[in-house]
């Protein structure tokens, strides 16, 4: 039997090498070259964006983030890096909050409390794990994101509600706190703290709570004071604040009072238009008589729009004269609102010793109207014409070595919280200069809490229309051009 032939069929070597060597001629393209060197470049790239990522999470947050909001929100204060950065004391800020729930803007503050000085540290406290230290510093409630700043034997505890204040008339939070632990550290390293009596027993207000606060701010301790029950004022006194009297001094006050300013004593002395002529005739004579500056019967009206609030000519807006207490406002460029106030007049020939800085003034339009009374806001037969000084800083040179100072402001509403907001802290800024001056403080803490509210980019149509063209047409399809004609290009090679 005849086995069939079976032909077994070599393998095609000259078609298998030629494919091999094809695939190997590929790799040795400049395509695939380009293609290699492209890949190496990219995972480089990533490499070393992974790299910074890492290295930037590593960094403190001041050195990794820009403040680009309009009110530098994320941003220190000259007064706070100054302070803090001239520290020769150590300072440790104790941030309580419960793990986990730290405030992430408080953070950031923190952080850049610590860059600013060696003597500065920041420890974490946890409430819940450490509930001796709240009973240590004797806190009967504790906030989270509270702060105790303590150096030596000093502390001052700071509130949550300290850090964030909310305004109920406008509906806007704002982010207090800078000038609240500013202020804490400017407490716990200040040796000598200056102290400010409130004159009390004539029908005097209060300071209200945004003024009070701003005074504790300032870390300047404060207590009534009743001549009527002390034989002389308080040596510890730097200052008196005498606060829209209704009732005048008696005479036994006048003598204590005026002893105490022929001694260098400082005065605050804050006034309002009175329905009474010659209500407060013991105290006008005293300023009469010792500086030269005289209260004018009556309130100040503005017969120029331009020197008025929205045109109601006893809302006052006066010029501010260059001084201690107002460069800081002229630079900065804020007005100070004073409504329903009374006019000063300063003397041509003062008393021996005896400067007058007339700080703000009205035109030469403006009036006093005798007549409270009336329906009238026009100039009647009786009136007083003006110009007339709103508020006077007065120097005594009591002797070679001793200076007494007084702030006579005429209007008791230029302290309202509401007429403060409208001029932004102006009124604020200049109450508190006025205390700093007197207390011979070159620096003070007056730094403005930070509005959290939205800004809103508010552009024309037109220019929005163009906007949208340029964005939405012109540059996609310079893009589109730009890929095409590379595309081209290529196709040629």
């Amino acid at each position: 039997m005849k086995l069939p032939n079976f032909h077994r069929s070599e393998p095609n070597v000259s078609s298998h090498s030629g494919k091999s060597a094809r695939r190997k001629e590929s790799f040795r393209t400049r395509a695939f070259r380009a293609g290699g060197y492209s890949v190496a470049a990219a995972l480089i790239v990533l490499a070393i964006a992974v790299a910074a990522n890492i290295l930037a999470g590593a960094l403190p947050s001041h050195l990794t983030q820009l403040d680009t909001t309009s009110n530098q929100l994320y941003s220190l204060s000259e007064q706070t890096e100054t302070l803090v950065s001239a520290l020769e004391d150590d300072v440790t800020i104790y941030w309580i909050v419960q793990s986990g729930q730290e405030d992430s803007r408080i953070d950031l503050l923190l952080d850049q409390y610590t860059a600013l000085s060696d003597h500065l540290q920041v420890q974490k406290v946890d409430p819940d794990v450490s509930p001796a230290f709240v009973e240590e510093y004797e806190l009967s409630y504790v906030y989270n994101n509270s702060f105790v700043v303590e150096c030596a034997d000093a502390f001052r505890y700071v509130s949550y509600a300290d850090v964030y204040e909310y305004d109920y008339t406008t509906y806007e939070s704002s982010f207090a706190g800078e000038g609240a632990l500013t202020s804490a550290i400017d407490y716990v390293t200040s040796e000598d703290l200056p102290k400010l009596y409130t004159l009390t027993g004539h029908g005097e207000s209060s300071l209200p709570s945004g003024f009070d606060g701003a005074v504790e701010q300032q870390n300047i301790e404060t207590e009534e004071l009743s001549l009527l029950t002390l034989e002389e004022v308080p040596e510890d006194a730097d200052a008196i604040l005498i606060y829209n009297p209704q009732r005048d001094l008696s005479d036994d006050e006048i003598e204590k009072l005026s002893a105490y300013l022929e001694s260098g004593g400082n005065l605050l002395l804050i006034t309002s238009p009175l329905t009474e002529r010659s209500a407060l005739a013991n105290l006008e004579t005293l300023m009469e008589e010792s500086y030269g500056v005289s209260a004018v019967d009556g309130m100040v009206l503005e017969g120029d729009q331009n020197y008025t609030y929205w045109g109601y000519p006893y809302y006052l807006l006066p010029d501010v004269s260059s001084h201690d207490i107002t460069s800081p406002l002229l630079s900065d460029g804020y007005y100070v609102l004073v409504p329903f106030a009374q006019g000063l007049t300063v003397a041509d020939e003062l008393p021996e010793g005896v400067s007058v800085s007339q700080l703000l003034t009205t035109s030469d339009s403006a009036y006093s109207k005798h007549n409270l009374d009336s329906e009238t806001y026009e100039k009647e037969e009786g009136d007083t014409d003006g110009p007339f000084a709103l508020a006077v800083a007065i120097t005594d040179e009591v002797s070679e070595d001793t200076q007494g100072k007084v702030v006579w402001i005429a209007s008791a509403y230029l302290t309202d919280d509401s007429t403060n907001e409208l001029v932004s802290g102006g009124n604020q800024d200049f109450f508190l200069n006025s205390l700093s001056w007197m207390f011979g403080q070159t620096d003070s803490i007056s730094i403005h809490a930070k509005s959290l509210s939205y800004d809103y980019l508010t552009i024309p149509s037109g220019t929005a229309s163009l906007l949208t063209v340029l964005v939405v047409g012109i540059l996609p399809l310079a893009w589109l051009g730009v890929g095409i004609y590379i595309w081209i290009r290529r196709k040629r090679r």
